[in-house]
Formats: C-alpha cells, sequence, structure tokens
C-alpha cells in the first residue's frame, strides 16, 4: 500500500512518558547556607549614568543650536526675508514635532536600549527597514559631524584667517582648502579624544558649553537694546568691501526685510534658494535625535527621552523666533548677507560670540560623533552588514563603545573633504529627513496595527500626526533637493534588499505580521458567503498528509490547482489528549511550516489530534478555514498496495547542507521530523473501509472530493524541459465509467471535472499541456454526432479550449451488459444510487480503454462516483477503484458537488 498515494495513512501514536527521575534537591539546611552574589551588571549597563537633563536636554539644545544659532541667523533672515524665515521656521519644527510625538510614543512604550532611533526603527519595522535606515541615519549624523566641524572652521577664520589686506594684526591663520582641511581635521580629533573617554566625560563638557552658550545669547538679547546704531565695515578676499549698517530698532528695517532677497551666498558664489536656504536652517535644528541617541547611556531612556526632547525643542523654538525676529528688526540686508558672523560686531563685548559659536560647533560635532558611534555600535551588535562593522560590537570596561567612535572619526575624515559646509547641508538634511519618516512611519504602523501590546504611556500622539509627519518629511526632501531625495530612496532600497537577502530572521518581531492581522480581519469581516456566486468560484483546498515524505509531489501539484484559492495541509496525529501531558500537536507547526517553505508552495497548515484518522478529517473540514475562506474540496492520496517513494531521498534540495531556515529549522531536523516509512508498517492506522467512509462524510459535509494516485511519478521538470507533445496532454474523461448506462457529459461533476482540468491550464508551468476530452460512444448510437456538437458548444460558452477525442466503447459496454445478464454475478454488486452489477473483467476492459486511448499523458481527470450507501460495500467499492485506475499513471479522481461554470457575463 503507497504512502506516496496515500497521504493518509503514516499516522503516529502517541505514547505517553513518565516523568524523568527526580534529581538531586538541596535539603532546607543546605538552602539556608546558600549565599547568592548577584552578577556584575555588563559593562553597557554599568554606563548608565546620565539624567533627562545631561543627557537629553543638554545634548539636544547644543546640537540644535550647533552653528545656525550664530552663523547662519543672518545668511536665513537676509535670503529670505523675516515672512519666509518665519515660514522655514514653523515648517521645520512642525516637521520636528510631528517626529518629536513618534519618538515619544515609541520610546514610552517599552525599555529602549542603545542606538536610539535606530532601535525605535528596527525593533518596530524589523531588521530590513530598520537596518536601511539605522545606516542611513547614522551617515547623516557622518555627515552632520563634518558640517559642524567645517562651520566652526569657517568661524575661526573669519576672524583669524589672513586676507591679503593686513588690517588685523589677529589675521594669521593661512588659508585655503587644504588647510581648512588641516584645521578641521585638529579640531575632530580634539572632539575624538574626548569621545574615546566616555559619555560620562562628554556629559560633562556638554553641561560647561552649555551654560556657556546661554550666557553668550543672553549678551546677544542685551545687545539688540544696548548697542546703539552704528556701520559696519565688510570686507571680503582683499578685494571686496561693503557698507553695512546696525540701526537698532528700526520699523524701516524690519520693513525692508519683510520679504526675501535671494542672491549668491558670499562662501560657496551659488546662488541661493528657498530650498537651498532651507536646508541650512533645518540642519541646525535636526538635532532632536541626540538626546535618542544616548539612549544607552541614559538611567532612564523611557522617560528621559520625551520629556529632555520636548523641552528642549520648546527651548530652541522660542529661541530661533527671537533671534530672527530682533535681527530682522536692528539689522539692514547688507550686514545680514555679507556677514554671517554680525553678532560679533554688535555685541556689547565681540569675544563673546566667538566663544558661543566655537563652544555650540564643538559640542554640535562631539555630540553627532558620539551619537553616531552608538548607532554603529547597535547596528554591529544586530550583525545586520556581517563581518564589516563586526569590530564595532567591541567596547572598553566602562562600555564605551571605542571601535565605533574610530570608524565613526574615520568616515568624518572623509566628510571633510567637501571643504563648504554650505555644500554637504542638503545631503544631512535629506537622510535627517529620511530617519525622521521611518520613525513616523513606525509609530503610524504600530497605531494602526492595534496591537494590545502598544500602550505608551505618552498619549498626546494620533494616526493623523504620524501621517502628516510621513507626508511633510519627503515633501520637503524632494522640495530641498529632488537629486538627493531620489537618491536616499534608491540607497535605502539597496540596503533593504540586502539586508532581506543576508540576514536571518530576528525574534524583535514584525510590526508587518500585526498590520497583515489588522487588514486580513477586516477583510474576512467583509467577505461574506452570502453573497457568494459562481462566476467567482474558486477551488478552496484541504489536502490531507500523512508523512509528506511521500506526498511532496502531490503537494506540489495540488498547488498549482489552487488558481489563487485556500490551500490547507491538513495533518491527523493519533492520541488522546487526556492521556497526555500537554498537546503534541503544537510543536509540530514549526516543521510543518518549514516544510511549506522548503518544497515553495503557498499553503496554510493545520493539524489536529483526534482518536481516529476519520474523527480528524471530519474535525479539520469543520473548522479549517475562517468566515469566507474555508475549504471546499478534500483531497485524499489513494489507498493502494504500492511501496513508498521517499521523495527526501530522491530530491537533492533536501540533502544540501546543515543551514538553519529563518526560524531554527535546519534540512537534518525536518528529515528526523518526517520518519522514513518503512513499507507496510503504517497501514494498520487506517482501514479501507475507514478510507471510504472519510469520502462518504465528506460529500455528505457537501465538500467536492479528489482521490489522487501515482503522482509520484509527476516530474514537472522533465515533462515540460522539451517539447513531447505526445505526453504534455491533460485528459478529461467526464462519463461515469463505473456507469456506462449513464451517457450524460455535462451534470455538475462532469463540468466540475472540466472547471479543474480547464484551472490546470491556466497556470503558467502548465500552458503547454493540451486539453483532450473523451467521448464515449457506441456504435449502435445514432445520437453521438449530436452529443459532440453539444460537448463543442458547450466548451464554446464555457471558454475552454480542448480536443474532442471519440472514443468508440461497444466491446467494454458489451462486457458489462454481458455481467448484468448473468445471475451469478450478484454477489460482486454494490449499491450506489441504483443497484449496478460490475465485473472486474469490465474494470480492466475499461482501463485498458482509458490506457490506449490516451497513452502516456501527463495527468487524468476520472469521474469518482459516490461510495455505495451500504457500509458493507466500501471495501468492494475501493476495489474497483483500484482496478479502474491501475497503472494510469498520474491520475485525479474527482466527485463535485458545485456548480463551478458560467456562461453569463
Amino acid at each position: 500500500m503507497s504512502t506516496e498515494s496515500s497521504p493518509l495513512l503514516n499516522y503516529r501514536l502517541f505514547n505517553v512518558i513518565g516523568d524523568a527521575p527526580g534529581e538531586d534537591r538541596m535539603d532546607g539546611q543546605d538552602m539556608a547556607e546558600v549565599r547568592v552574589t548577584p552578577p556584575p551588571p555588563p559593562p553597557m549597563e554599568q554606563g548608565k549614568k546620565l539624567s533627562t537633563f545631561f543627557g537629553v536636554v543638554v545634548p539636544t539644545v547644543l546640537s540644535m543650536f550647533s552653528i545656525v544659532v550664530f552663523m547662519r541667523i543672518g545668511f536665513v533672515v537676509g535670503h529670505a526675508g523675516f515672512l519666509q524665515s518665519l515660514l522655514m521656521l514653523v515648517v521645520a519644527y512642525i516637521i520636528i514635532c510631528l517626529t518629536v510625538l513618534s519618538v515619544s510614543a515609541i520610546s514610552t512604550n517599552g525599555a529602549v536600549q542603545g542606538g536610539g532611533a535606530y532601535f525605535m526603527i528596527s525593533r518596530t519595522l524589523g531588521p530590513e527597514f530598520g537596518g536601511s535606515i539605522g545606516l542611513m541615519f547614522y551617515l547623516a549624523n557622518v555627515c552632520a559631524c563634518g558640517v559642524y566641524v567645517l562651520g566652526l572652521v569657517e568661524a575661526i577664520l573669519d576672524v583669524f584667517g589672513m586676507d591679503g589686506t593686513g588690517s588685523s594684526e589677529l589675521r594669521t591663520l593661512p588659508q585655503g582648502y587644504f588647510w581648512n582641511f588641516l584645521y578641521g581635521s585638529a579640531i575632530l580629533f580634539l572632539c575624538l579624544l574626548v569621545c574615546m573617554v566616555g559619555a560620562e566625560i562628554y556629559s560633562k563638557a556638554s553641561f560647561f558649553i552649555f551654560l556657556l552658550v546661554n550666557i553668550v545669547l543672553i549678551t546677544i538679547f542685551i545687545s539688540f537694546f544696548s548697542v546703539g546704531p552704528r556701520y559696519v565695515h565688510i570686507i571680503h578676499g582683499g578685494n571686496q568691501s561693503f557698507n553695512a549698517s546696525y540701526t537698532g530698532f528700526n520699523v524701516s528695517t524690519l520693513h525692508d526685510n519683510l520679504k526675501a532677497m535671494y542672491s549668491q551666498d558670499y562662501t560657496t558664489s551659488n546662488m541661493m534658494t528657498f530650498a537651498t536656504v532651507f536646508a541650512v536652517m533645518f540642519n541646525g535644528c535636526t538635532g532632536i535625535m541626540a538626546g535618542s541617541n544616548m539612549s544607552g547611556e541614559l538611567k532612564n531612556p523611557s522617560s528621559s527621552i520625551p520629556k529632555g526632547t520636548i523641552v528642549a525643542v520648546i527651548y530652541t523654538f522660542f529661541i530661533y523666533f527671537l533671534l530672527f525676529f530682533m535681527t530682522a528688526f536692528t539689522c539692514d540686508r547688507t550686514l545680514l548677507k555679507q556677514d554671517y558672523g554680525f553678532f560679533r560686531s554688535i555685541n556689547v563685548w565681540p569675544p563673546f560670540i566667538l566663544i558661543g559659536v566655537y563652544s555650540t560647533s564643538l559640542s554640535a560635532s562631539m555630540s553627532t560623533l558620539i551619537g553616531a558611534s552608538r548607532i554603529l555600535h547597535a547596528l554591529a551588535k544586530d550583525d545586520l552588514f556581517g563581518f564589516v562593522l563586526a569590530p564595532a560590537k567591541v567596547i572598553s570596561k566602562g562600555g564605551n563603545p571605542w571601535v565605533a567612535v574610530l570608524y565613526t572619526w574615520g568616515l568624518v575624515q572623509l566628510v571633510l573633504f567637501a571643504g563648504k559646509l554650505n555644500t554637504i547641508a542638503g545631503i544631512v538634511t535629506v537622510f535627517y529627513l529620511m530617519a525622521y519618516a521611518a520613525v513616523d512611519l513606525a509609530c503610524l504602523a504600530l497605531e494602526w496595527a492595534s496591537a494590545p501590546n502598544f500602550r505608551p504611556t505618552f498619549q498626546v500622539f494620533s494616526w493623523h500626526t504620524c501621517l502628516l509627519g510621513i507626508v511633510s518629511c519627503f515633501v520637503m526632501m524632494f522640495l530641498i533637493n529632488p537629486a538627493y531625495a531620489s537618491g536616499s530612496i534608491v540607497i535605502m532600497v539597496i540596503l533593504l534588499g540586502f539586508i532581506h537577502f543576508r540576514s536571518a530572521t530576528s525574534s524583535w518581531g514584525y510590526i508587518s505580521q500585526a498590520l497583515i492581522f489588522h487588514q486580513v480581519r477586516k477583510y474576512l469581516l467583509l467577505l461574506d458567503i452570502r453573497k457568494e456566486h459562481v462566476k467567482f468560484w474558486r477551488p478552496q483546498i484541504l489536502l490531507m498528509v500523512s508523512n509528506p515524505r511521500t506526498s511532496c509531489q502531490l503537494i506540489k501539484f495540488i498547488n498549482d490547482l489552487k488558481k489563487g484559492g485556500l490551500y490547507v495541509l491538513g495533518h491527523v496525529e493519533i492520541g488522546d489528549l487526556d492521556c497526555m501531558p500537554s498537546d503534541p500537536v503544537q510543536p509540530h507547526y514549526t516543521f510543518w511550516l518549514s516544510l511549506v517553505d522548503k518544497v515553495n508552495v503557498k499553503a496554510f497548515v493545520d493539524l489536529t489530534l483526534s482518536p481516529s484518522v476519520r474523527q480528524g478529517t471530519q474535525h479539520l473540514l469543520r473548522i479549517t478555514g475562517l468566515g469566507g475562506m474555508k475549504p471546499n474540496t478534500l483531497v485524499l492520496g489513494f489507498y493502494d498496495d504500492s511501496e513508498p517513494e521517499d521523495y527526501f531521498l530522491q530530491d537533492p534540495a533536501f540533502g544540501m547542507g546543515q543551514e538553519n531556515d529563518h526560524f531554527g529549522v535546519d534540512i537534518t531536523s525536518l528529515q528526523a521530523h518526517f520518519s522514513p516509512v518503512r513499507g507496510r508498517e503504517s497501514r494498520k492506522a487506517l482501514a479501507p473501509s475507514e478510507y471510504v467512509a472519510i469520502i462518504s462524510d465528506a460529500i455528505k459535509m457537501q465538500k467536492n472530493v479528489c482521490l489522487a494516485r501515482y503522482f509520484f511519478l509527476l516530474d514537472k521538470k522533465e515533462l515540460f524541459a522539451k517539447r513531447q507533445p505526445d505526453k504534455q496532454c491533460i485528459d478529461v474523461w467526464p462519463l461515469n465509467l463505473l456507469r456506462p448506462d449513464s451517457t450524460s457529459y455535462v451534470d455538475i461533476c462532469s463540468l466540475f471535472l472540466l472547471q479543474m482540468a480547464c484551472i490546470l491550464t491556466m497556470v503558467a508551468s502548465w500552458k503547454s499541456a493540451r486539453l483532450r476530452i473523451f467521448l464515449c460512444i457506441e456504435s449502435g448510437d445514432k445520437g453521438w454526432i449530436r452529443k459532440e456538437e453539444k460537448l463543442r458548444e458547450l466548451l464554446t460558452k464555457l471558454r475552454i479550449r480542448a480536443t474532442i477525442k471519440i472514443v468508440p466503447w461497444d466491446q467494454v459496454v458489451a462486457l458489462h451488459l454481458q455481467k448484468q445478464l448473468c445471475p451469478e454475478g450478484q454477489g460482486e454488486a454494490f449499491v450506489n444510487m441504483n443497484v449496478m452489477r460490475i465485473s472486474d473483467e469490465y474494470l480492466h476492459a475499461v482501463n485498458e480503454l482509458v490506457l490506449r486511448q490516451g497513452g502516456v499523458a501527463a495527468v487524468r481527470f476520472l469521474y469518482l462516483p459516490r461510495p455505495p450507501a451500504d457500509t458493507s460495500q466500501y471495501v468492494r467499492y475501493l476495489e474497483q477503484l483500484d482496478i479502474l485506475t491501475k497503472d494510469l499513471g498520474p491520475t485525479l479522481m474527482i466527485h463535485g458537488l458545485t456548480p463551478v461554470t458560467c456562461t453569463d457575463l
């Protein structure tokens, strides 16, 4: 009896195993003497010492101020005017605030570890999206660090750089591309030394700089009120001079500065536009993630990140607004456009501005350097990019990822070759906006998924804010620089694909699964079975499988036959749950799902535990599926005496390597789980009468039934490897061959056969196969031409392209009639709708007729009659099916109950 052709047979019997012998245990006295010393915290845990103020507020404020607050206020207001500057500020902070709301929601929904924004994105959207955005966010921080260092160099040379006029003894530093690079490298090396020591030293240095910057800001606001009107003489490069004026608070000055007046930037000689000015200004506001990047060093990141970031955003917005307003109210356009460091000219003590510029730039440089190194360390720990980032996992005893710091320092050195601050500001801004959009997307996905475990303590957000944040980020990306925006998306897609094909599945959870569940549930509720129509019918198949080792070819074939419908692999484990300590079925799902991946079919898996195969199949027929997606067709392997074929031993794919799949199941484990079938050992699990009873049960439950035989012989690769017209045929015999007196070719079952065969020809891999329909006639039947015409007309209406073959079968029918008149044949009769007498001789003759007329066909579709009403005839019924289909090759016997064809539009 073949297990390939009978996937119902190899059911395991479970033995209840007793508890293992007890292990040695300590008595009460021994327990009392035990002293447990808690292990020391890991190095990264020891480094968590920063509070909300020192770890989030200070670095975020300094990063958001950076060089812009002292060196680009005049640039923005001078070119864009006060109104557009205010518009830029509002738009920038709307985008920032929307992202802050998303960051706050995610960070208060669970423990946040090192990596900041990358950690949030990757743990929400998965490794592919998180890794690609995380790397881009890392590169954004690297470029931003370069921007801040170049800004500091620009500020130093603005005061101390030689201009060829000898106008000041302070201007002693030589200028030029390589000199600027040398100065930048020296500043960057100073930042490296601080970051190599660790985050605690950085936080102390940042706090000192924070105090200095705020003192300088106070002097600037005081200067607006205390310094009187004055003229300022500006010299560029020794050959250009400008006369500008500081007017103090003057309404006419404000009026002149209201509108935009874009012109060339004197540092790059490029023409400025709204987009380029916004890119420079927005770059100064992109430090909102500085505190999040320090999440690995915070005492309580889930609380500190939202509180500290919101405080920093409110404070910096207030300062920027006042500076824009007071600058437009007091300085003429020439001063703003031609001297970006004009604050020094109007301050009560000019060195204050230098202190502020140098300190903010140095702090922002250190902040982005140390923040980028933490992102890189988190990427390396997750092993998303392999050996390239492997050294970045190394940390010091204090938890400082010093190798990641060195990596980042080296990349920033390369950025310094750009030479000018405004040259790379656009790239930095686009990369930051991409990261912000990803954070908003992560929060939106969590909100839309409606997962019960998404309950952040921060509630001031909604899916509307998330969606608006995403849209605004992408709009601004393309407004700033369409080329950079398109390039960043391409880079993200490439990185996403690389990580997807390289990395193993993570244990972080997949938001995509939650979203799919949420949407599928909605659509299942909309899929109303009361609205079903025959025009849109499709097979929804439950294939009962005993041991996949002997059924893989059949599993693949049914996958071709499903036509986008539901496909479920069903399996019954024999046992009684009352006699077992736990359900033995649940651990087996992983192996079955891995098998589905390995065989590459689109199928679900449903397993059950039952005292018998028949009861288990009834359970699956009733409970498999959900709503409008429930099986309407049952497929069984045939019950016969052929020896089983082991597909695992035949297919090289099941012998290649030992690599685990994404869920930890390797090929060896898969082969061990589905144990080899040994001859006829498994036949005791299912008797012939029980097998036929399963067919009868399915028909009573209004399910279509298919019996599959000899599908272990089907080799599609060999069949379609070359042109073989004689073998690439799908044969349909729509007549009930067990009832030769029935001449109907258009009953429901016959039409069901035609529909299933037609579906197979619609599959891409079967399109080259020819569909043949065999019309059996008797020589005395004068109406056979009309039957052929009627069948051909029906095929035309059903849009089925097929060849009709006329088959004379007088000699075969004669055997049936002869046996029907012979009284001694009554002992072999069985009841099936009407009392008939079918002899083995007739069945052998029909078998030979099918084999002779069809030749070596790819697949044969035969009419499956209903089982007899008399259960005592079940075995005889099965014997007749066995004789009828013997040696026919891959054969599918079908009994259809459902109207499945329609001629209407």
